[in-house]
This record gives structure tokens, sequence and C-alpha cells, in this order.
């Protein structure tokens, strides 16, 4: 049942040979580009209705090909004429959607393939039916177009949901339908899409298209991840949402009153900025988290402004949430830039005041060094979880997905929100030792910095 019709005709010599015996030239040729003889049941569109048809599949097993595919038979079709390619960057988008061995030009047929136009991320085919290409790294570029089909790449590799949410807001004409494609990976906003009631799931393993990759390659994955975590998540397709080992699960922020806001003015608040060491389309982001501190020893996160910015546009950034929140102090992590990154700030702060946005140009800035490893500057924090002495006012998916992909010990990419989130909670218990759980340790509301 998990064939296509051309393997289960391979399958069948008598019966192929007699099929293709009973084509002319021409059929044979157009055989060639006809996907649903080629193409294996999970890459076919389900019948509709749905606004959503994500293919949750592991690496290799063929969703950019089923994506491409049937981008291209709604333009053929004349169902689609505006048409939002989206994928992390735009150099997935270039490499894997549009110019990849499985993306929209190799799957055309010479005699509709589009007109590429990298300089103005544009696909026209002759039907008139145009598609634009975005990043989902710039969110902002999707504010405003109307699109009647998108094309959503890779959606767990994305920075958070704004992107997301941007591009479902522009899908607004016609049937106005998205095919979304992803290897998954926890992420909350995900969850949320997987279980709505618009969105229909269609999932594949890597082993499923066996006949399409290298033996070599198949027999070296099941013999290093099979049976493991990451083969699960990465081959098998399986959404898996707790890390084993990691210092934060979910089940943490499902506890009743865990989403709250300070009940009274707190005694404290600091933004802690955790500033990345360069500046570019796949560096790594720069960690904001506004954090505040109650006269009981209750800690409050109030709101993760973590972006990937110029250093110009973080410590704006930065000083916009220190003034929002009412912020005693910002801490920076100056291991990455010394004290650039307080010649950052205070330039940013003085060019708001001068622009009218802040009502000083003074900024009580203190800087921070980590002479401790992540781990041990992470567990005391995590411990506060654990006590339940930490409340997050809002849902900050970005940030909680991070802190609980955070595997100590890992050489995985900075986690630079909870960086952020560490330096912003250590600061606020007046040290990097667990607290004890006594209100007078913080020494109520005497306004220590």
């Amino acid at each position: 049942m998990n064939q296509s019709v051309a393997a289960r005709l391979a399958a069948r010599p008598d019966l192929g040979s007699a099929f293709l015996a009973s084509l002319s030239p021409a059929a044979r040729a157009h055989l060639l580009h006809e996907w649903r003889f080629w193409a294996r049941p999970m890459q076919l569109p389900p019948p509709p209705p749905w606004r959503v048809w994500f293919i949750q599949a592991g690496r290799g097993a063929g969703k950019t090909r089923a994506a491409a595919e049937f981008i291209r038979a709604e333009v053929t079709e004349g169902r689609a004429r505006r048409i939002a390619i989206v994928g992390e960057t735009a150099a997935d988008v270039r490499d894997v959607m549009v110019e990849g061995p499985s993306g929209i030009l190799a799957v055309s047929p010479p005699w509709a393939r589009p007109r590429w136009q990298p300089s103005l991320r544009r696909l026209t085919w002759a039907n008139g039916a145009v598609a634009t290409t975005f990043a989902a790294v710039d969110p902002e570029q999707l504010r405003g177009p109307e699109h009647d089909l998108a094309w959503a790449d890779e959606v767990a590799k994305w920075p958070d949901e704004e992107a997301w949410h941007n591009l479902m807001m522009g899908l607004r004409r016609g049937e106005a339908r998205c095919i979304a494609t992803s290897t998954p990976r926890p992420r909350a906003w995900l969850k949320r899409l997987l279980a709505d009631p618009g969105t229909v799931v269609t999932r594949g393993t890597t082993e499923d298209n066996a006949a399409n990759l290298a033996p070599a390659a198949l027999a070296d994955l099941a013999r290093r991840y099979g049976g493991t975590r990451l083969g699960r998540q990465e081959l098998a397709g399986e959404f898996l949402e707790d890390v084993p080992g990691a210092l934060w699960q979910r089940a943490l922020f499902e506890r009743p009153g865990f989403r709250a806001a300070p009940a009274e003015p707190p005694v404290r608040v600091v933004v802690a900025v955790d500033p990345a060491a360069t500046a570019g389309e796949d560096s790594a982001e720069t960690g904001i988290v506004a954090a505040a501190r109650d006269r009981a020893g209750r800690f409050y996160v109030l709101a993760d402004a973590s972006a990937r910015l110029s250093p110009a546009g973080w410590a704006r950034r930065a000083v916009a949430t220190f003034d929002r929140h009412g912020a005693d102090r910002l801490i920076g992590e100056a291991n990455n830039g010394g004290d650039m990154v307080e010649a950052v700030l205070r330039r940013a702060a003085e060019a708001m005041a001068a622009d009218g946005l802040r009502p000083s140009p003074d900024l009580a800035y203190r800087k921070v060094t980590a002479s401790r490893g992540k781990q041990a500057r992470a567990e005391p924090v995590a411990a506060l979880y654990e006590q339940g002495r930490v409340h997050h006012a809002g849902r900050f998916d970005a940030l909680e997905d991070q802190m609980c992909a955070y595997l100590p010990g890992s050489d995985g990419p900075s986690p630079d929100r909870v960086d952020a989130l560490v330096w912003a909670l250590t600061a606020l218990s007046d040290g990097p030792a667990v607290p004890v759980v006594a209100p007078f340790f913080f020494g109520g509301g005497d306004g220590r910095r």
C-alpha cells in the first residue's frame, strides 16, 4: 500500500511491459512527468477540505519532491496564481526548494518550466502564475503580500512562529492552502499546528524512500541511529517532545499557575543580553530576556525579545525592553564582545533618548563574564523551576523550545535565549548558587542591585 503505481508495475514485469507497449512515444515521454504514476501514497495530497497539508517525515523521505510536484500541479491546473515559497533562509529556498534536485525547476517538464529570476525572488509560469520566495528569518517580508497557495519547508527549523503567522495572514486568496514539509522537532507552536482541525498530517520515513536512496547510506544510517532517539526523529519522522537528560521538561510548563504575571509590583527587574558573536543571516540570535523578582522570592519571566539582529539592532531592542518593563539593571555577557557590548548599548540608549524614545540617556549596566560552563550556570536556574519558583508571564514558545532542547555538554548551537534567561535569573537570585527558599535571603525590597 505504500508503493507507487510504477513500483507495483515493476514488481509485475508482465503487466509493466504490456502497459508500456500500449503507450505511444509521446505518451511515454509525458509519463516521465506524470507524478501520480511515480509518487507513493504519502506524497499525494489528501482529499479536501484542508487548510494545511503537513508532511511530517524523516530525512530523504521525499517530502521536498512531493511539495514541488504539488505546486507544479496546482499551477498547471490553474488553481494557483500567487504562491509563496518560504524556507528558513534565502539560501535554503534557492538551494533546496527552487534549484535543488527535487525542487520546482527540476520537477518541471521542459514545456512547463517557470522562469526563475533570483534577483527578484520570483518564479513565473507561462500561464501567468507567479511564485515569490521568502526567508523565515526575515518574517517582515511576509507582511502585506496576498497568496492563494504556499509551500513552507522545514518549518521546525524556523527561528519562531512569527513567519508562520504572517504567512497564514497573507494566505487569503482563492482556496488559500499551504503545504508544509518538515522533519519534526519539539516546538510548542508546531505541536499546536499539527493538532489544528484545519491541518491534515501525512507521515513518512527515510526507509519508505529506499528505492531512491543509496543502499550503503541507508545501511550506515540504520547502523548508527537505528533505535536511537535521534533516529526516531530524523529518520522515522516521529514528533518527540522531551529530550532525555535536558535540564527542563515540558511538564514544568504545564503546572497549574505556571503562566502568571506578578500580582504586585516586583522588587527588582532586570534585562539580560547574550549578544551574538556575528551579524548575518546564518548567525546566532542575540538572547534578550526580561525577568522580575517579587517580595516572596518568586521569579517571573516577563519577555523574550531575542532576535537575529545587527549590533545596533539588538542594542536598541534591549534598551527598549529595559524601558518597557521599568528595569533596574541591564546585564550583558561580555565574552563575545568585551567592553564593546556596553559601548553599543550606551550608544543605542543615547540615540533613543535624543529621538525622544526613552526618558534618559543614562543606562544602569552591569557586565558579566562566563567563567564557568553553561551547564554549571544553568543547573541552579533549572532547580528554581523544579521548585516551582519561576513563572512565565505569557507564552514564550521559542524560549521554552530551546530550554527543553538544551542538553548539558552537547555540541549543538549556542542556546542564546537560554543563556539570557540564566543570566537574568542568576542576577535576580543574587548569586549563582541555588538560593534558599526563605524570603529573607533576598532582603525584601531593599533595592540591592
